[in-house]
């Protein structure tokens, strides 16, 4: 019986070692399972930590880039601004440019002219004096009064009607008696001052002294056509003869002026044509 239960503590025993040792097996795994996850686990969070820099870095770089960004659309808004301003204030420069260059030009024209007109003026008081001189033929005056008491007559009558004291004017200006002329186109003005032919009866008394090649007298009567009409038909005819009266006077700068003022006023006219043909002669003949 001792032997039996000894032997049954044997078995017990060697059963109880055996599942010590199973046990302890087990614990080893565990602790070694549990030592692999804390390794993995050590290593993700590290893992974990360099992406984590990484989308740090890459953020501050993005920012970086988008304030780059914006500072450049700025930058650039700033440029095209200046830019505008720049060619506004080029567009106004240039402007002013052209109306003091123009303005310039106008008064030199205008104080050559007004040179010109004392010149002419001068001259006109010059031959007026000498008409006036004491050398009158004596004998010769009672005939001139007489002449000239019909002459009176006749343009009296032929002031009546304005229609024919006109063609009384052009016909002597078509025969070539310049002075006659002028003095029927001259009554006519005074008799018919706001008749349609006024202009044109002036623009006949300028022709008149072109035609005897008395430029001087010829630039005066020209300008007075202009003064006094300036809406006439014959204004741009007027200008162009007056640029040639210059030319034929020898004052081809005034002619310029005076050409290229045609040119811009009644930039249309035939006129206008004539003289631009005459200032390329001039200019031809300067580079000569």
């Amino acid at each position: 019986m001792k032997g039996f239960v000894l032997i049954l503590l044997l078995f017990v025993a060697g059963c109880a070692i055996g599942e010590f040792e199973v046990m302890k097996a087990d614990v080893n795994q565990l602790k070694k399972d549990s030592y692999d996850i804390k390794k993995e686990t050590s290593e993700t969070k590290s893992a974990f930590k360099t992406e984590l820099a990484d989308i740090k870095e890459k953020s501050a770089k993005e920012d970086s880039l988008n304030a780059i960004r914006e500072s450049m659309v700025s930058l650039r808004s700033e440029v095209s601004g200046i830019s505008k301003d720049l060619q506004s204030l080029t567009g106004r420069f240039d402007e002013n440019k052209y109306f003091i260059d123009k303005s310039l030009k106008d008064k030199s024209s205008e104080m050559d002219l007004l040179r010109a007109q004392i010149t002419a003026l001068e001259t006109q008081v010059k031959e007026m004096q000498a008409k006036l001189s004491p050398k009158t033929d004596t004998d010769a005056a009672p005939k001139d009064k007489i002449d000239g008491k019909k002459e009176k007559k006749s343009e009296t009558e032929e002031a009546k009607n304005p229609v024919k004291a006109y063609e009384a004017a052009y016909a002597s200006f078509k025969n070539k008696k310049y002075k006659e002329a002028r003095e029927k186109f001259d009554m006519f003005q005074k008799e018919f001052p706001k008749d349609k032919l006024a202009g044109n009866a002036q623009f006949c008394i300028a022709e008149a002294y072109y035609a005897e090649e008395d430029y001087a007298g010829a630039i005066v009567e020209y300008d007075a056509l202009l003064e006094k009409y300036p809406k006439s038909e014959k204004a741009p005819a007027a200008l162009l003869k007056q640029g040639y009266s210059f030319i034929e006077m020898g004052d081809k700068k005034a002619a310029r002026g005076i050409l290229e003022q045609l040119k811009e006023k009644y930039p249309k006219s035939k006129e206008a044509l004539l003289a631009k043909k005459k200032l390329e002669e001039l200019n031809k003949k300067s580079k000569k």
